[in-house]
């Protein structure tokens, strides 16, 4: 499968190709054009050029637009799926539900592009402000949005970045993940596709609105550092993306970034649940998702009831072709993440850790993993593992662990598992981290929901609405009476 650029309004060659491969079988499933600087300069030309008609299209039209695109995704779902399982080896139940979750992403901007605007606000509520008659504050698109995006959600994570800037009205320029071209290739057909409905009912979008062009990371750092670029939106690993802030000068830049979440099971907690949700949790995908569950703290006076219980599930767990619907953990997505985590635990061992694994190593599909007695001090531990691992620990009273978990330079999300209000108000007040899950994994995310971390884990927040909010300006404006 051919996987063109879209720059400028159309569909174009690069002067180069990249082979993409599928991580479990390694057969060659797409190949990707590429972007040189002297495309990447005509995209950030085109994405300039549409931002001021852009911002003047009305609610009405970027609602409608978000619309069709979503019906064209619907329409063509069979094809995303099968794009984000070949080239992103993601199990098809988990790309099925990916899909399903861009659909309610595209519906939520819809809705929330009509609800943009601003808010009234009383100037006379002190002397000074007598003479005025009312005054509000407007929203307005920043400008252009470069987008930068991972490989473990290639249509949905795409689509949270891609939703709110069409939704506010503010180009936007996609550079997918190397590995996943293909979702973001299929969905500058459907925008192409909406595009033309739109016209033909009521205003023209303008074809800049939004461009996808895989490039290298050399042509990509010229987006980065261009000055037609007014935000920057990448997701990805933290060393990535806080070398890329740096970079990025006189923008604003959002940075959704990784973790390594841990969850508490206390010693009232219902066992059996927490046992089934911190499995899913940490193995669903080969724990590809950056608030996959790495650390599971229980209480000593349930501990081994709970590892039993956890056993009993990883037992249940499917390791293998992501095609197969009872699979859940897939391939990682290269032999080279497959490798260091191997060398992680290794490490670990090393350090006294034991693991109970269940299967062997097949090319980049690697066995889900519980480990014990790891060291703090080593990498599986201290950084984002990013693949089928569990470490279990013990824990004697909540405050020790919430130091542990606080012990983390990353926060992203934790969640804890007790039926005590007292444990559930200390984990909120004293975690430090963007979201925190009550009787739940943290790797549970709502599409509307904002979301963020703090620390390592990244700058300012997604989630429809509040990617909107940082797209945009707040501009005041004043009334006198006279």
């Amino acid at each position: 499968m051919r996987r063109k650029l879209f720059l400028a309004g159309g569909f174009r060659e690069g002067p180069t190709q990249v082979e993409i491969r599928s991580p479990f079988s390694g057969d060659v499933v797409t190949v990707a054009d590429q972007a040189d600087a002297a495309l990447m300069e005509e995209a950030l030309t085109a994405a300039k050029s549409a931002a001021k008609p852009f911002r003047e299209v009305s609610r009405y039209t970027r609602s409608r637009l978000l619309q069709k695109m979503a019906k064209w995704i619907a329409l063509r779902r069979h094809d995303f799926v099968s794009a984000i399982v070949d080239e992103a080896g993601k199990p098809l139940t988990l790309a099925e539900a990916e899909v399903t979750r861009a659909l309610s992403t595209f519906a939520i901007g819809a809705d929330e592009a009509k609800r943009y605007g601003g808010e009234l606000f009383p100037v006379d509520i002190e002397a000074s402000g007598r003479a005025y008659d009312m005054g509000y504050s407007m929203l307005v698109p920043r400008g252009p949005v470069l987008a930068i995006t991972p490989f473990n959600f290639p249509l949905n994570l795409v689509a949270h970045k891609v939703v709110p800037a069409l939704a506010v009205g503010a180009p936007i320029l996609v550079k997918p993940a190397p590995q996943t071209p293909g979702a973001v290739a299929l969905l500058a057909e459907v925008f192409e596709k909406a595009l033309e409905e739109v016209a033909d009912e009521r205003e023209a979008v303008p074809s800049g609105a939004f461009q996808a062009v895989s490039c290298s990371n050399e042509a990509a750092s010229i987006a980065v550092q261009d000055g037609r670029i007014a935000t920057l939106s990448f997701t990805g690993s933290a060393p990535v993306g806080w070398m890329l802030q740096t970079m990025a000068k006189g923008k604003r830049v959002l940075l959704e970034l990784g973790g390594n979440a841990s969850v508490i099971v206390h010693k009232d907690a219902d066992l059996v649940r927490a046992a089934q949700r911190c499995a899913f949790g940490a193995f669903a995908y080969a724990g590809q998702v950056c608030i996959s569950v790495q650390n599971i703290l229980v209480h000593r006076d349930v501990y081994q009831p709970f590892r039993e219980l956890f056993l009993d599930e990883l037992r249940r767990v499917r390791s293998g072709d992501p095609r197969h619907k009872e699979t859940l953990v897939g391939p990682l997505i290269n032999e080279a993440a497959a490798d260091r985590i191997l060398a992680w635990i290794e490490e670990a061992k090393q350090g006294g850790a034991s693991v109970v694994s269940f299967g062997e190593r097949e090319r980049n599909t690697l066995p889900p993993m519980l480990i014990e007695g790891t060291p703090r001090a080593c990498r599986l531990s201290s950084e984002e593992a990013f693949g089928p691992v569990a470490l279990l620990a013990p824990y004697d009273d909540i405050e020790a662990a919430i130091e542990t978990v606080n012990a983390s330079r990353y926060g992203l999300q934790a969640g804890v598992f007790t039926d005590s209000n007292a444990v559930v108000r200390r984990v909120i007040a004293d975690i430090d981290a963007g979201g925190i899950l009550i009787n739940e994994v943290p790797t549970f995310r709502a599409d509307h929901m904002p979301y963020g971390g703090v620390k390592e884990s990244g700058l300012g927040r997604e989630g429809v609405r509040y990617a909107m909010e940082e797209y945009s300006e707040r501009k005041t404006v004043i009334a006198w009476k006279g």
